[in-house]
């Protein structure tokens, strides 16, 4: 019985410690940036991706968890101070950090890299390289702790996954796909400070310049509130260009909704609006995506 039990508790360790080394790769996320690339393809005239050239999306998920690992691995001192972190498994000890996981996250990167270069093009693989570097050193290593426009830039990242698409099949980028990566850009500062707004305190204690920490409810409801009219406007736009009244309608209807929270959020600054907020900007995302995607499908943009 002994033995029985001491096996049992063996194989429910191993499978806490499988589980503990994906959570560093940030797969959902992942999932969400792969959906991006394929939204890219969807909005580019030209016939689409052959099905063997799909392996790009792999490459683009793989990138994906290159970033999320490098992030998980060298913010481990942040998350350890914060509530929403301090149960990831670098921050708590589970995995134990050395040299070895830096080159397991290059090796990975670089898989990803020479993936998408064969799979498509230079310079679609330029563009998954770019997304991973953005996330990975640019905002995590370089301005995270430094100044309150961390995640701006940072925003940059899913840009480079809808661009990565788009350029597989066109790699003089389309206007379609070109408005649509600006309306990425815009997207990710909202969804990401109305977190960090609901989260405020967590970012005061750990000394880090996200902007709801650096300045007030208020003020940093307002500058989301901008920035969601300009993603909002960015991603209708393609509806007048090229794009079906399917994506109109999903980017009418989500664009609203995003509006309209964050209107709430800026009339009444606080923790419930923010979380609304943050919810709203999922929302929003997904019918962007679902979107671009069925009006690919419709007309022929995914498979070449």
């Amino acid at each position: 019985m002994e033995q029985v039990l001491a096996t049992a508790g063996g194989v429910t360790r191993h499978r806490a410690k499988v589980a503990a080394v994906l959570s560093i790769f940030k797969l959902r996320i992942g999932s969400e940036i792969t959906l991006t690339t394929i939204a890219g393809v969807a909005v580019t005239a030209g016939g689409g991706l052959a099905a063997w050239q799909l392996a790009a999306l792999a490459a683009v998920l793989l990138s994906s968890a290159s970033a999320g690992a490098f992030n998980h691995y060298f913010e481990r001192d942040l998350d350890a101070q914060m509530a929403r972190t301090r149960r990831r498994p670098f921050a708590t000890g589970e995995l134990t950090p050395g040299a070895h996981w830096p080159a397991l996250i290059a090796l990975l990167l670089l898989g990803a890299v020479s993936l998408a270069a064969w799979a498509t093009n230079v310079v679609a693989a330029a563009q998954v390289f770019l997304g991973a570097l953005t996330y990975g050193v640019i905002y995590t290593l370089w301005l995270k702790r430094r100044t309150w426009l961390n995640i701006v830039f940072g925003g940059f990242a899913g840009t480079f996954a809808l661009l990565a698409g788009a350029l597989a099949v066109d790699p003089s980028l389309q206007l379609e796909a070109a408005m649509l990566a600006i309306a990425m850009f815009f997207w990710t500062p909202p969804h990401f400070w109305s977190l960090a707004l609901y989260n405020r305190k967590d970012y005061v204690d750990a000394g880090v310049p996200m902007l709801p920490a650096t300045t007030s409810a208020r003020t940093t409801a307002l500058v989301i509130l901008g920035h969601t009219v300009l993603l909002v406007t960015f991603s209708i736009l393609p509806a007048f260009t090229g794009l079906g009244p399917v994506y109109a309608l999903c980017a009418v209807s989500g664009g609203a909704w995003f509006l309209y929270r964050s209107l709430r959020l800026a009339l009444n600054p606080g923790r419930a609006e923010a979380l609304a907020n943050f919810r709203a900007s999922l929302i929003q995302l997904s019918l962007l995506l679902v979107g671009a995607i069925a009006d690919g499908v419709l007309h022929g943009r995914i498979l070449a």
